[in-house]
Parts: structure tokens; sequence; C-alpha cells
């Protein structure tokens, strides 16, 4: 927009110093032009009138004197063509002088001098027949010279030009400020919308330059940061003070729950351990929102400050295997390793990446079959199984939170863990990818910046 904004300035700008300065050019070398013309009339009058009072003395001195001061030749010629006084080399037989010479005996107008331009160099005859209405005695013809014209009026354009070339720096000078004028509010808000995209909280605009409207845009922006900051930040703490106060009463209803264990009677066992696996689940549930609630904040304080904290993935990753391994076993699933590099270091602390990790070990243990195998490279950390996989259906929902595949054989979960995976790569800036496997399966591939 910039740049589109100061070519249409710089245009109209230059179109405006061209439509001023252009018409002035053409004027001084007109104007010169005619003074050239008004002096060498004048002249050509004065020894037309010598010749007419018969003064041929005089005229010569003149025409002498005349063509020594300003170097430019003069031929006085009677009704036979017959030179009376004759300077610098002209004569009645030169070619181009010849002309000029008859068409004045025969009292033709001459015709107008062209504007002489800076660089005009050719000499112009300039004629006068010599009488009085159409009796014509003789003719008067003069080699005017344009150089010292030419000079004038380069003189004249260099100043306008001048002129022209100052009023059109300060005319870049004025589009770069009313650019950057109108256009700063307008960056300052990209970046503020930036921000606010990327979840940090009470972005403000400084909103004190630009037009009115944009200063009017930033107090609303101002605004609606912090109307979403709060609403964030009451969403977040809602999460948090709920599980917080739900943890306690959970607690003490599981205690009781579990003191009733020998009081139940052979028929209401069943029952008694469908209760027990719903405050399971209720607890599973608290601490899956918990941990999505930390995801949310933690992803917050990093869009505002970025981390800078780093670990050895492969560390982690065969940490967490040899920590799943017995989980895995007991399930009958053989967890073992892929590609593992040691070599690189990712952009991710250890503690987020081993939640991440248990999650997703977890799931492919549960769901995944009879094998998992985990791969480590700077590319990326994928974790593969053979079990049944997603369908393309259900492979974009695996992320949103409280979903769980409702295929028969699948444990009831929260729904939460691979949302809040999702949330502490994406806050990192990385990625987690769900695809099928390419025989059976699920692959999760966890991209980290290394």
């Amino acid at each position: 927009m910039r740049t589109r904004l100061l070519v249409v300035l710089l245009v109209f700008s230059v179109t405006a110093v061209a439509a001023f300065a252009l018409p002035l050019l053409m004027v001084t070398a007109r104007e010169r032009t005619q003074q050239l013309s008004i002096s060498r009339t004048a002249d050509l009058d004065r020894f037309a009138g010598l010749t007419q009072q018969d003064d041929e003395a005089q005229l010569v001195s003149e025409v002498t004197r005349f063509t020594s001061l300003y170097g430019e030749p003069v031929i006085v010629v009677n009704a036979q063509r017959q030179p009376i006084i004759a300077t610098g080399g002209l004569n009645v037989d030169t070619p181009d002088v010849a002309p000029v010479i008859d068409a004045a005996l025969r009292n033709q107008p001459a015709p107008g001098l062209d504007d002489v331009l800076p660089w005009s160099t050719s000499d112009v005859l300039l004629a006068r027949p010599i009488g009085i209405g159409s009796r014509v005695i003789g003719a008067v013809v003069m080699r005017a010279s344009v150089r010292a014209a030419a000079s004038d009026v380069a003189a004249g354009w260099a100043v306008i030009l001048a002129g022209a070339f100052a009023a059109l720096v300060g005319c870049v000078l004025l589009t770069l400020v009313v650019a950057r004028w109108v256009l700063r509010p307008l960056a300052e808000l990209s970046r503020g919308l930036g921000a606010v995209a990327a979840g940090q909280v009470h972005t403000h605009l400084r909103g004190r330059d630009g037009p009115r409207e944009l200063r009017e845009l930033a107090a609303t922006f101002n605004r609606m940061s912090d109307a979403v900051s709060s609403a964030a930040e009451q969403q977040r703490r809602l999460i948090s003070d709920a599980s917080h106060q739900l943890r306690n009463p959970l607690a003490a209803l599981r205690l009781r729950v579990d003191s009733l264990a020998p009081r139940v009677v052979p028929d209401g066992q069943a029952s008694y351990h469908s209760a027990v696996a719903e405050v399971e689940r209720l607890e599973s549930l608290l601490d899956g929102l918990l941990a999505m609630a930390h995801a949310e904040h933690t992803a917050t304080l990093l869009a505002a400050s970025p981390d800078p904290d780093t670990c050895l993935a492969a560390a982690v990753v065969l940490d967490r295997v040899d920590f799943w391994s017995v989980a895995a076993s007991d399930a009958g699933v053989s967890l073992c390793y892929g590609d593992v590099d040691t070599s690189f270091e990712i952009r991710c602390p250890e503690h987020d990446l081993s939640q991440v990790l248990d999650v997703v070990l977890d799931n492919a243990i549960k769901y995944g079959g009879s094998q998992v195998t985990v791969s480590c490279s700077p590319a990326a950390i994928t974790v593969v199984d053979n079990g049944p996989g997603l369908s393309a259906n259900e492979l974009p929902l695996a992320t949103t939170r409280f979903w769980r595949s409702r295929r028969a054989g699948h444990p009831r979960g929260s729904g939460l863990g691979l949302p809040i995976a999702e949330r502490l790569i994406t806050a990192r800036g990385g990625t987690l990818t769900l695809r099928p496997a390419s025989s059976t399966g699920l692959a999760v591939i966890i991209e980290l910046p290394s």
C-alpha cells in the first residue's frame, strides 16, 4: 500500500510541476525571440530610412559600425539588385541570400522567426523592403545571429528548471511525510492485530498519529483488545477456579465411595463399580481442565514474551519411551524405536515435550493396536501405531476439545489430551499433525523449530 500511495502522489507531483514548468520554458523562449525580432527589425528600419534619405555616407558608417559591434553582416541593394553597402561577406549571389533579396524587392512579407531554443545555433536571414507603399526602391538583408539569444534562453531555462527541481523535491518530501502520517497508524494497527491474534493480552496502540479517523480506530482497537483479553482471562480463571473448587468435594466423594466398598452387597457391586468409574472419570476431566488452563496460560505468556528454553529432543523421547514401556507391556503392546537422532536440540522446554509425548504415547498404547514405533529426527518426532487409526472425517476432530471416538472398544477419556498437546506445541511455534499410517494405524507428527 505504501508503494502504491507513493507512486500515485509522486506521479501527481511530477505532473503538476511539469504542467507549470513547460509553459514557462516556452514563454521564456518566445519572449526572447520576440525581443530579438523587434531589435533587428528596428535596425533594418533604421538602415532602410537612411537609404530612403539618400544619406549614403551615414548609411555606410552605421552599417559598418553595426557589423563591427554585433558581428552580423548586412547588405543593402537598390531596385536593380546592385549593392549599396555589403559587410561581413554577404553577396547578392550567395545561394541563401538571393531568394531573400528577391522576395524583399517584390515586397513580400518576411516570415517570422522560429522560437530560439538553448540549442539553436543557425543564423537567420532578415529582410526589409525599402520604399513607400508598393514602390520598392531597394532592400536591406541581415544575417542575424541567435547565439546570444540562445544563451539568454538557456539561462532563463536553468532558473526555471532549478525552481521546478526545488518544487519537485519539496513535493517528494511532502509526499513522504503525508504517506508516513497516513500509513504509520495502519502499520501499527496491523502489528496490533497480529499481536492479538498471537494471544498477547491488553495490546494497545498509541493512536497519536494520523488522521482523526485512524486515531478513533486505534482507540476502538484498544477497547476491543481489552475486552478480548479480559474475556480470555475470565474464561481461563473460570476453568481453573472451577477445577480447583471441584477438586476438594470430589476428593471427599472419592473417600466416601472407597469407604463403602466393604459394605456393598453382591447385588450392588455393578452399580458400585460404575460409580467408582464415573468418579475416576471426573477426576481425569478435572486434571485435563487444569492442564488445558495451564496450556492456554502458557501460550498467552509465550505470545507476549517468547521463551528461549531448549532441550535435547532425543533424550526426552528415550526417557518417555522407557517410562511407558511397562504400561505398554502390560497392555500387550510392543513399544519400539525407529530412527533416533541424538544430535539436535529443539526450542521447547523438557517438561512441555514430556507432557506432549505422554499424551501421544498414552493414546497410542490404548488405541494403537499391537505395535507403536517412535522416531526422532531434526524434521519431526513421529509416533506410529498399527491400530485401527481414524477415518478421514475423524482426523480433523481429534484435536477438538472433549471429542472422543465412538468406536466400540475404545476406552472413554476426557477428550482433552490431544487438544492440550497441540496447544503446547503451537505455543512453541510448532505443529502437531495426525495422518493415516502407511499401512494401517495412525501417525502423530510433532514438528518443533530446532
